[in-house]
């Protein structure tokens, strides 16, 4: 018998999935790194929540850190970045909450329970492709039946995981669900821990490449956000627009050159390899596709569209909510208004006085 967390579906979702538990709950497991950070609420510092596991969120942040324009320009202002790496979006939520974190990027889900508290501003896109569903040896979803499946609650590829098992007429009853940090999913499933795993990149594309006999079933659209608290925008609204210059210089630097998003990718790993050993590696090779494919090479990012009749993450919301995966006051109007901030429109408007067109990354 392997030694991961095995959570039984059909006991975990026998009650009502409210977002005060899940705030307490997320706070617990998180403590063991989160702590060590020392944050506290509304300090001068901007506090950024990152996940280096994650691409292109990972390779955003990476440039974002390496930035000396945005550095120096916080830090005059008497609001000096600090970036913190975490696991999972979901553990950022309580510290948006409470104002321990300005800023994060961070998944649908994640973006969702935020904002629909009234947290936070969407500011602008992160990424935008599918989560996946990878099994080995499998071809479709209604085979899944009974296996272990390897997921990180509370995550847009949580949701993909529901929606790959409703399209089969299965539910969570039907499997064994198993929390798992996503950088130890391929090597779960390859150790045989594991049938399947519920991820973003780059799990996918390194279990793919690994063995042969892995297989994508299932494909979920999915999205990630740049956040920041509405009351950390409140307090310092010219940081809040420096914090933003940063992150659509990054996207741009990298749309300049192949170099420039080589340099990147490697950042970005070297970030994942500090916050774990453990973590599957990826070629830079495969960081830089991933990167171009999810974010450079969509036109309109990092502005966020409106597709007609379904504004962003209304679906999703939708869903999760008729899962009750949200509580049942949980309200669309925040979100939409936290859609509606104007932040990125206003430096993009203004490209000489946050200088968009002037790069200056410290190796």
């Amino acid at each position: 018998m392997n030694e991961t967390p095995v959570i039984r579906a059909r006991h975990f979702f026998s009650l009502a999935f409210l977002l005060p538990a899940l705030l307490l709950s997320t706070a617990a497991l998180s403590a063991d790194y989160v702590e060590q950070y020392g944050l506290t609420p509304a300090s001068p510092a901007i506090d950024l929540g990152t996940q280096p596991h994650g691409y292109p969120s990972g390779v955003i942040s990476a440039v974002m850190r390496h930035d000396r324009l945005m550095n120096e320009a916080l830090t005059k202002l008497g609001t000096p970045l600090r970036s913190h790496p975490f696991r999972r979006g979901a553990d950022m939520i309580p510290l948006l909450a409470d104002q321990r974190l300005e800023a994060g990027l961070i998944g649908d889900v994640p973006t969702i329970l935020a904002a629909s508290r009234g947290d936070v501003w969407i500011v602008g896109l992160v990424k935008q492709t599918s989560t996946s569903i990878v099994a080995k040896g499998e071809i479709q979803v209604r085979n899944l039946a009974g296996k272990r499946i390897a997921y990180v609650d509370t995550s847009s590829a949580h949701h993909t995981l529901l929606q790959g098992l409703r399209s089969a007429g299965l539910s969570e009853a039907d499997i064994t669900l198993v929390p798992l940090p996503v950088d130890q999913m391929p090597d779960a499933l390859e150790a045989g821990k594991i049938d399947a795993f519920a991820a973003w990149e780059p799990a996918p594309t390194a279990a793919l490449a690994r063995n042969a006999k892995n297989r994508t079933v299932f494909r979920g659209l999915s999205s990630d956000y740049f956040v920041i608290s509405k009351a950390f925008e409140k307090r310092s609204p010219e940081s809040a627009r420096v914090l933003i210059a940063g992150y659509v210089r990054a996207i741009e630097w990298m749309r300049r050159s192949q170099k420039n998003l080589e340099m990147a990718a490697n950042w970005a790993i070297a970030d994942g390899r500090a916050f774990s050993a453990l973590a599957t590696e990826v070629p830079v090779n495969q960081v830089m596709a991933i990167t171009r494919r999810e974010i450079l090479n969509i036109p309109s990012a990092p502005v966020i569209l409106y597709p007609a009749g379904s504004p962003p993450l209304q679906s999703e919301f939708r869903f999760l909510k008729e899962k009750g995966k949200l509580p049942e006051n949980g309200q669309w109007e925040n979100i939409a208004t936290a859609l509606s901030y104007d932040g990125l429109s206003k430096v993009v408007g203004e490209p000489r006085r946050y200088e968009l067109d002037t790069f200056d990354y410290v190796p």
